[in-house]
Formats: structure tokens, sequence, C-alpha cells
């Protein structure tokens, strides 16, 4: 089984916690309280023919714990960063989780920008083409996805989406055993082929 850990970083009140919940669960809980330090999560999907196990890690967007957050992000597979389309200061507040993300130690390499509360559109306060404009400046994949924990929607895709991403941009899979295993290594590390071997 293959083990990605996922970090979600965003502003305090974007929905990181009730899009994990929602993901983990299958439920909204509209009186879901801010993440006070970090909280953790873990569910299994299938991708690509393999299943995976998501470790989830849940960051706290008050400033004054984010001093602790590179040590958290240092080896994380993968990143999803959440904006709350009802707010416009939550995409300006990703540059600072940004910059934070890119220095720490070890950071991931594939990162999701992920607007939330897709449910109260009629109260947008952000345009397509604000994200799309903020969304070019930075090295995320893919493309923005947008979605609602309330109603479900896209939030299955999102984790899906970025597990292929990682195992895009990270692994390789070995053409003679099957298993995915870090690029950087020249053999496999299960059957110890070549990676001119593997596809």
């Amino acid at each position: 089984m293959i083990k990605f850990k996922i970090v979600v970083a965003g502003a305090k009140a974007v929905g990181k916690t009730s899009l994990i919940r929602r993901f983990c669960t299958g439920k909204f809980n509209i009186g879901t309280q801010s993440t006070i330090g970090v909280d953790f999560e873990t569910k299994k999907v299938v991708i690509e023919d393999s299943i995976v196990l998501l470790n989830i890690w849940d960051f706290a967007g008050e400033e004054k714990f984010r001093t602790l957050f590179p040590s958290y992000v240092s080896g994380a597979s993968g990143a999803l960063i959440l904006y709350d389309i009802t707010n416009r200061k939550s995409l300006v507040d990703l540059e600072n989780w940004l910059e934070i993300i890119n220095n720490s130690p070890n950071p991931p390499n594939t990162k999701l920008l992920i607007g939330s509360k897709l449910d109260l559109e009629e109260i947008r306060q952000l345009s397509k083409k604000d994200v799309l404009n903020f969304f070019s400046r930075y090295d995320f994949q893919g493309k923005v996805i947008e979605c609602s924990s309330k109603t479900g929607y896209n939030v299955e895709s999102i984790f899906v989406k970025l597990g292929k991403e990682i195992l895009k941009n990270s692994l390789i899979k070995c053409k003679f055993c099957g298993n995915y295993y870090p690029k950087e290594l020249i053999y496999c590390q299960f059957c110890a082929e070549k990676k001119d071997n593997s596809i």
C-alpha cells in the first residue's frame, strides 16, 4: 500500500476541517469549530489501481500557529491550498501560506488550489479571473477546483486528483513488479530492477 502525507493550508474559517471531514466521513456539520493547532485524519482511496492511504494533516489557520507549520509540512507528498470564494482576503492570505510551504525543509512537489463554499455562489467575492491570476503566479498542478463540503460537490475528486498528481510527480511504476517507488531512486526498491526498465 502506498502512503501519502497531505497537508491542508489556508486562512481561518475557509473550510479546511469541513472538507477533510466530509471526505473522510461523508458528513457535514455546520457547527464545525476552528482547529486548534493540528488535527489528523486518514482515509484509503484507490488511485490508478493502487490502494493509497492518505494521512491528512489539518492545520489551524490562525497566524499564531504558523510558526509551527514548517515542521509539519516537511516530508509531505502533497498540499491542498484553500481559499473561500466568499472571502477575498482568504486568497491574498495564501501568499503567506505558500511562502511558508515553499521554504519548508523538503516541501511537497504537488500543490492544488481549492476554492471552498461553492454552495454560497450567490455571495461570491472572488471572480474566476481573480483566482486564475493568482493560480498563474505559483507552481500549482492541474487546475483550480471549487467545491462544497456542504453538498459534497467535488470533495472526493479533489483528493483523487491530488493522489494522481503525486503519483505523476513523485513516483514511477516498475514495469516488472508493478509497484510505485520514488523517482529519485535508480533501482526499484521492491524488485531491484533499474529505472530505465520502468514505465
